[in-house]
């Protein structure tokens, strides 16, 4: 209990900033937080790509549909679609760059808001500092309790900083983790849909068990 009081009279030195800065790391976790469950639940994952690329590479056609068709995220859903359409007799590479466009689009939503904390937050802490600063250097014409209010001041502006960078810090972190999840995604994508146009000729048995499924 004392270490809440401490934390908190220690937050409120840091002025009215400490509050927006409260309000972005809150908004960095909660972006954090979203991103973590929709990357679960839309990332076909490293193994499905593994998989899919044995499977072609080892001339299993039939395999390699079941594999995408049964398989969560996007990706997989997205080669299980132009597999059917080459099958079909249709032209797939468009329909990937679309879909795969549409897909990436969805995956970096909110992403930006975290690119922008990383830098408003440090620049809002400074402000804080500013605030703090001027606060200690206003009360040089008082002849009373100079000594406290300077030192009150000066915590504010240090306070405001350090939380600042704390907030900064938890967003870069986040972001990049997204970041390079994404990139293992890209990666995904880009060497199942090259096997599915390595595979053009082969796919029409394996279509006709796509349709019958």
């Amino acid at each position: 209990m004392e270490n809440i009081v401490a934390g908190w009279a220690l937050f409120q030195k840091g002025g009215l900033i400490m509050y927006l800065l409260l309000g972005c790391s809150l908004f960095v976790l909660a972006v954090g937080i979203e991103r973590w469950h929709y990357f679960r639940q839309m990332d076909s994952g490293r193994k499905f790509a593994r998989n899919f690329q044995a499977l072609v590479m080892a001339k299993d056609y039939k395999a390699a549909v079941i594999c995408a068709q049964e398989s969560k995220g996007s990706v997989a859903a997205i080669v299980a679609e132009a597999i059917a359409r080459v099958a079909d007799g249709q032209e797939a590479e468009a329909f990937m760059e679309i879909q795969s466009g549409v897909s990436l689009a969805r995956f970096r939503q909110r992403l930006y808001y975290l690119n922008v904390i990383v830098t408003m937050a440090p620049l809002l802490g400074l402000l804080g500092t500013i605030s703090g600063m001027i606060s200690a250097f206003n009360v040089f014409n008082v002849q009373s309790a100079q000594a406290a209010a300077i030192t009150g001041g000066v915590g504010e502006a240090l306070v405001a900083t350090a939380f600042g960078l704390c907030v900064a810090i938890m967003a870069l972190a986040i972001h990049a983790f997204f970041t390079q999840w994404l990139e293992n995604i890209v990666t995904d994508m880009e060497q199942s849909f090259s096997l599915v146009e390595a595979g053009k000729s082969d796919w029409g048995k394996a279509g006709a068990v796509h349709e019958a499924s």
